[in-house]
Order: C-alpha cells, then sequence, then structure tokens
C-alpha cells in the first residue's frame, strides 16, 4: 500500500477545508515553566466531534466519491473515529454504521449515535470490532474506513502538520499522540517535508485497558508502522499515573478539557520521558477531547487526594450517644471542611461496642492534612487513611 506525500495532504486541505476548524495553538505558560522550554499547545480537543479524527474521515469520503459511497460507508472504532465518521457521512449525505467496543466510553458511543451513525456493539476489542465492520463491509457493498491504516486517512490527519506550519514560525518539535500512527505519521509527512529539521516524537501507553482508550491498541497499522519508522524521530511510553495528572493539570492551567489519549504528550514531557527544544517551539498536540464526565471526577478527585487536599480517614469510635459529634467536632477545629462520613459496621474487625467510621475532608494542602492527622491522634483516635 503506497503511502502518503507531502503533496497528498496539501490536496486533503482543500477537500476537508470546508468543515474542519483551523484550531489554536495556545501558549503553556506552566508546562514552558516546568520542563525549561517555550511549549505550546495544539488544541484539536476544541476540533468537530471533539477530536483530529474528522480530517481523515472527511478525506476518505472524498477519496470515494459519490460512487463509493453509493452503499454508506462502515467503520470499527474505540469512538473518536465513529464520530467524525458520523458527521462527516451525515454532511456529506452518505449512510454510515460503526462497530464499537462493548466497553467504548459512554459518551462516545452517544455521540456517534446523536450524529447519525449506527451503532454496533463489535467486541470487546477495536481489532474484534475491525473483523465485524470488515465483514459487514464484505456482506453489505459499503466502503470499509479504517481509523488509521489508509493512506486517505494519513493524508486527512496530516492537515493538522500543515495548520502548526502556518501558525509557528519558529516550530522545532512536535509530540503527538500515537495509537494506529495515522496522526503522527501524517503530521510528521506534512512538517518534516517542508522543515526536515523539526523533530517529531510519538507519545504511546503500553496498557491495552488504559485511561488513555483512545491509544491502547495493540499494535500500528502495516501502512502506518512504516510511515513511523520513515518519519517519527522518537517513540515513547507514558504510565497510567502520569496521565491522570496531565488531564488534571491541562484542566485547572490551560482550562482545556481534554481526554486520555489527548494528554499523553503533556504527560511525557511532564514525566521528562522527552524535553522542550532548547530553541524554538515545542508543540504538544491535544488531539482529542472526549472524555466521560464520570472519568474526568474520578481523575479530579485522585488529584486532590494526592495533592494533599482531600483526605480520607478510617477510624473507630464508641458507639455511645455523642462519640461521633466528639470526632466531628475535633476535626471541625482544624478548620478542614467534612465532605461526607459513613458509619461501617460490615467487613470491619470491630469491638462489640464500635463502630468504624469513614471521613472525607477538604484540606488546604499536604501540611494541613498532616495537622488534621495530629490532631485526631492527639485526641485518642486511631486513624489510617486508606486512599
Amino acid at each position: 500500500m503506497p503511502g502518503p506525500t507531502a503533496a497528498d495532504v496539501e490536496r486533503a486541505r482543500a477537500a476537508v477545508g470546508d468543515l474542519v476548524r483551523h484550531t489554536p495553538v495556545l501558549p503553556s505558560a506552566t508546562l514552558t515553566e516546568r520542563c525549561g522550554g517555550e511549549v505550546f499547545l495544539k488544541a484539536e480537543n476544541l476540533q468537530r466531534t471533539g477530536s483530529f479524527k474528522i480530517r481523515g474521515a472527511l478525506n476518505k469520503l472524498a477519496a470515494l466519491g459519490e460512487e463509493g459511497c453509493a452503499n454508506g460507508v462502515v467503520a470499527a472504532s474505540a469512538g473518536n473515529h465513529a464520530q467524525a465518521l458520523a458527521f462527516a457521512a451525515r454532511a456529506r449525505g452518505v449512510p454510515c454504521e460503526v462497530f464499537m467496543p462493548r466497553a467504548a466510553p459512554i459518551a462516545k458511543a452517544e455521540g456517534a449515535e446523536a450524529l447519525g451513525a449506527t451503532v454496533i456493539a463489535g467486541g470487546d476489542t477495536v481489532d474484534e470490532c475491525l473483523q465485524a465492520a470488515t465483514a459487514r463491509a464484505a456482506e453489505s457493498g459499503m466502503a470499509f474506513v479504517h481509523p488509521f491504516d489508509d493512506p486517505d486517512i494519513v493524508a486527512g490527519q496530516g492537515t493538522l502538520g500543515l495548520e502548526l506550519l502556518a501558525d509557528v514560525p519558529d516550530l522545532a518539535k512536535v509530540v503527538v499522540p500515537v495509537g494506529g500512527g495515522g496522526l503522527a505519521a501524517g503530521l510528521a509527512i506534512a512538517v518534516k517535508a517542508a522543515r526536515p529539521d523539526v523533530e517529531v516524537v510519538g507519545v504511546q501507553v503500553d496498557a491495552p485497558r488504559s485511561i488513555a482508550d483512545g491509544i491502547a491498541i495493540k499494535h500500528v497499522g502495516a501502512l502506518t508502522g512504516a510511515l513511523l519508522d520513515e518519519w517519527v524521530d522518537d517513540l515513547v511510553f507514558v504510565a497510567e499515573d502520569d496521565i491522570a495528572e496531565a488531564i488534571v493539570l491541562l484542566l485547572e492551567k490551560a482550562k482545556l478539557v481534554v481526554e486520555g489519549a489527548g494528554a499523553v504528550g503533556a504527560a511525557a514531557l511532564l514525566g521528562g520521558l522527552t524535553n522542550p527544544a532548547p530553541e524554538g517551539t515545542t508543540v504538544v498536540v491535544l488531539s482529542g477531547g472526549n472524555v466521560d464526565a464520570g472519568l474526568l471526577a474520578e481523575v479530579a478527585r485522585r488529584h486532590e487526594t494526592l495533592a494533599g487536599r482531600r483526605l480520607v480517614i478510617f477510624t473507630r469510635v464508641s458507639d455511645r450517644p455523642g462519640s461521633l459529634a466528639q470526632l466531628l467536632a475535633c476535626v471541625g477545629e482544624t478548620g478542614a471542611s467534612l465532605l461526607d462520613v459513613q458509619h461501617m459496621r460490615e467487613g470491619v474487625d470491630l469491638h462489640v461496642r464500635e463502630t468504624a467510621v469513614q471521613l472525607v475532608l477538604e484540606t488546604r494542602g499536604r501540611e494541613h492534612a498532616e495537622s488534621v492527622l495530629d490532631a485526631i491522634a492527639a485526641a485518642g483516635y486511631e486513624a489510617t487513611t486508606p486512599v
């Protein structure tokens, strides 16, 4: 399968330009300060359908043409490609079906349905969904649209690289997520064909079940793998905890909602897996923002706990009247705010006249949290922090 060229990416720009947003490149004071080099964020999470995938989907439909789309299109996806193809197909008046893993984020599945696609549970993994979608295409005559291993898809994703060249005159380095490899390959072709000196670093996850679900696949494609070998300078792997922290940092400091897959570039910089260019601007591609609110809340709670601003305490009190009130009075004197309190009698080794209590407190930071624990201990309570 021949790979796309820089000329193919240029042609893709014309094919997708009526619907694709030219997303902003924003300075990140926090990453610049922490990582020691000028860092900007390519906010592709603000793209239509919430990710870069719309670029490739529109370009593929343009390449298929009216005849190729006559029976509709079918795809497999963890979510973002499904929404992008659904949007593109609706815009071009083409029927669309998408096969998604059973555990795909609810927001992404509902998003694809809202855009007019027929969503089908195709298995437990993206690979199983790819097999189901390929079989559906063969039996129905629908055009199969691969999420990444297709030259038209790669060329479409490469239009993001053209925007970087236009918007960042001193572009020196790009840090970009790698799942199937379509975005990184297309971007690298577009950027390095014009500026061979620009370094492109891909970021992957090494976990089949990751909060970066958009890139948690077993392997890159045959086409994209060869292109990554040719065009991308380096590949690094990030840990789950670093991704979670990057999501919160982008939310708190940049005021941007970014999904796990979209945050891996920031995570790689924060974790020291790659460093900003010593001269010029480093751009981190935030590839998507389609994150379930529940996951976002869990990540935020975890961050608050690690930062010492959320304290969970497990202790025991007498079951005599007033005992809990005495404990809460002790906590109140420390200045901590009570968020939740639970009595726990089952599954805990207790004296017959005891009850277990779990408190969730809001504190002002690690030092305040430590002072709360000291005060509780001084009052005679044996407290542990299970979270």
